[in-house]
């Protein structure tokens, strides 16, 4: 199936991605600020920087949203 879609170019850039990420694979110094152990969810931005780190998926989800980003879980 051939669809035209046309893309919102201003808007692109407010996509974050959520996803989950060990806290054992977090820098040290990150590491001791998480008072979580197994798996924290981060937001990155589409070059891949790491914005945040939530605590759940809904509080990153929310997070994103509250600063205008829209929120795409990455697998």
């Amino acid at each position: 199936m051939n669809v035209k879609f046309n893309f919102d170019h201003e808007n692109m850039e407010r996509v974050v991605y959520v996803r989950t990420v060990n806290v054992s694979e977090l820098p040290e110094d990150v590491r001791e600020q998480v008072s979580a152990d197994g798996l924290v969810y981060a937001i990155h931005s589409e070059d891949g920087e790491r914005l945040a780190i939530a605590k759940n998926r809904d509080i990153a989800f929310a997070l994103a949203r509250t600063n205008e980003f829209e929120p795409v879980s990455v697998h």
